[in-house]
C-alpha cells in the first residue's frame, strides 16, 4: 500500500495562510471538494485555483456587478430581438482548465445555445474551454493583476490560461482608475499561453464584439473603482 503524503498549500487572500490538504489544490476544485476543506466567511467568496494557488475573493463590488449585467442585458436584448441569435451568458459558474490544472470563476462567460442546452442537460459540475466561446473578467482592487497579462517572473494568470486553454476571446474590463478601459483580447497561442491580438475601448465608448457574436456593449456608464 503506497502512503500518500498530504499538501501544504498556501491560500491568497489579504494574507498567505498555510493549509494541509489531503491532495493537490486543483485535484480537490475539480471534484467539488476544495470549499469543504476551507474555513470560508461566508457562502457569497469565490474560490479558484490561479497558477496552481488557491485564491479566495471576496464577492465582487456593486459597481462591478453592475457592468456584468450590462453585458447579460445586451446578450438578452439581442435573443429577443433575433430568436436565431446563438449565445447564452452563464454567470457564476466554473471553469475546469484542465490543460493547466487551473480552476476559474469568470465573471461571466458566453457558449453556444445548444451547448448551454446539453451542459445543464447533463448537469455539469463545471464547464470546460472546448464549451466557452468568450470569458469576460471585470477587475477589483484585491486581484487585478491575476486578470491581466503577467510580468516576467511572476505566476501564471488568468489571461495565461484562458489563452493556454485556447479560450477564443477574452473581454478584459479594468476597472484600475489608472486604466479605465476595455480590451478585447483574440487569437489565443496556447504554447506561448498569451493572446496575440487585442481592440482596446476606454470607458465611454461602444464596446464592439466582432462576429461571431455581432453585438455593441455601450460603456458609459461604467467608472472606475472608488
Amino acid at each position: 500500500m503506497v502512503r500518500e503524503e498530504p499538501h501544504t498549500v498556501s491560500i491568497a487572500v489579504e494574507a498567505h495562510l498555510n493549509l494541509v490538504l489531503p491532495d493537490t489544490p486543483y485535484a480537490l476544485w475539480a471534484r467539488g471538494e476544495l470549499d469543504g476543506h476551507l474555513d470560508l466567511p461566508h457562502e457569497r467568496t469565490r474560490v479558484e485555483i490561479i497558477g496552481g494557488e488557491i485564491v479566495v475573493s471576496p464577492a465582487p463590488a456593486f459597481g462591478h456587478g453592475g457592468i456584468v449585467q450590462d453585458v447579460v442585458e445586451r446578450v438578452t436584448e439581442a435573443r429577443l430581438t433575433d430568436p436565431a441569435f446563438p449565445w447564452r451568458c452563464v454567470q457564476g459558474a466554473g471553469l475546469d482548465v484542465v490543460s493547466v490544472h487551473d480552476g476559474y470563476v469568470p465573471d461571466l462567460m458566453l457558449l453556444d445555445a445548444e451547448v448551454f442546452a446539453a451542459a445543464r442537460r447533463d448537469d455539469v459540475l463545471y464547464l470546460v474551454p472546448d464549451q466557452v466561446e468568450l470569458v469576460l473578467e471585470v477587475t477589483s482592487p484585491s486581484n487585478a493583476g491575476n486578470d491581466r497579462p503577467g510580468r516576467d517572473g511572476r505566476k501564471r494568470t488568468k489571461w495565461a490560461g484562458y489563452a493556454r486553454a485556447e479560450i477564443p476571446y477574452y473581454l478584459l474590463v479594468d476597472r484600475d482608475p489608472a486604466v479605465a478601459r476595455v480590451t478585447l483580447y483574440s487569437i489565443p497561442d496556447p504554447g506561448a499561453g498569451a493572446y496575440l491580438h487585442r481592440d482596446v475601448w476606454d470607458f465611454g465608448e461602444t464596446v464592439r464584439l466582432p462576429d461571431p457574436f455581432g453585438l455593441d456593449v455601450p460603456t458609459a456608464g461604467w467608472r472606475p473603482w472608488a
